[in-house]
């Protein structure tokens, strides 16, 4: 679908904290994806009809983003909350039946090849996160969209650890996993968003590593149009990121960044040396600064 990593059939996740550009990330690969484009360095190897399935955003906000990303396409077709709850009185929830086989046959009718779920606390109502039974209300339905090779993206958020919320159970069916940290605070120009995407469970469908980016999406006030940059995140940016998400133990930033532990002190030597980070005990802290303290 989008690379060598994103194929027909797969399920993935895309999870941050909020406000970080969870969305945009997503709205950007469904975009990509629908008209055969190309999101960085990833080219879509041809165009496929995908459903957004939108359980949050104004919809007047998704569709200004959409147009800003020139996304407007026959091939990507949006189920709104809010649309569907004025024209039907219905909410959107993915926990019951009759909303699963609802989205599926609308995928069958219209040939949908990648639906995108953004995001699951708002769409799963009354699921709780924690509990691993609970999981089993959607994930027969998400292995029913892979026996039909409809790949599914689920976008979510991180918990206060920095790590994905919720039950370790439904990485188990997980073909990749997307992390996205902010990276706004550390750069010079500040507008729109700005985020280094990393991979914290490798793609099944590649055995090459795929590399840290560092993304930035501006949008154009005259215009409305949103330009997308990219460039590939040095290691030390991504060690920075996530000791900045609230992950500060060695052993937790070395899974996160699927390197061995023995990386990760090598980082922290470079980042001591630099001046923007400390140890105390087992735990890494980035130094605070005059701007921190407020003064």
């Amino acid at each position: 679908m989008l690379g060598d990593w994103f194929c027909e059939g797969d399920l993935g996740f895309i999870f941050a904290f909020r406000g970080v550009g969870k969305t945009w990330f997503a709205l950007a690969i469904a975009q990509a994806i629908s008209t055969g484009g190309k999101l960085g360095d990833w080219q879509a190897h041809e165009m496929v009809k995908v459903l957004y399935v939108d359980g949050e955003m104004p919809a007047e906000l998704m569709r200004a983003r959409c147009t800003g990303l020139e996304g407007n396409s026959d091939n990507l077709q949006f189920l709104n909350h809010e649309i569907l709850f004025d024209r039907t009185g219905k909410a959107l929830n993915i926990t019951n039946p009759d909303v699963q086989q609802a989205i599926t046959q609308r995928c069958i009718k219209s040939g949908v090849k990648v639906v995108i779920l953004d995001n699951l606390s708002t769409l799963a109502s009354g699921m709780k996160e924690n509990e691993a039974d609970s999981w089993e209300r959607v994930n027969n339905w998400l292995l029913d969209l892979r026996r039909r090779k409809i790949a599914v993206v689920i976008v979510h958020h991180a918990g206060r650890s920095g790590e994905m919320r919720g039950t370790s159970r439904r990485e188990d069916n997980v073909f990749w996993i997307i992390a996205l940290d902010d990276s706004k605070k550390n750069a010079d120009d500040k507008r729109g968003a700005r985020f280094i995407s990393y991979f914290t469970k490798p793609s099944r469908n590649t055995q090459e590593e795929i590399p840290a980016f560092e993304w930035w999406f501006v949008t154009d006030k005259a215009t409305g149009i949103v330009s997308i940059g990219h460039k590939q995140a040095q290691t030390l940016d991504v060690f920075r990121s996530i000791i900045e998400a609230g992950v500060t133990e060695c052993d937790q930033i070395a899974a996160e960044m699927k390197v061995q532990k023995y990386t990760v002190s090598r980082l922290a030597k470079k980042a001591i040396d630099q001046g923007w980070l400390t140890k105390r005990g087992r735990n890494y802290e980035l130094k605070k600064t005059k701007k921190d303290d407020g003064k």
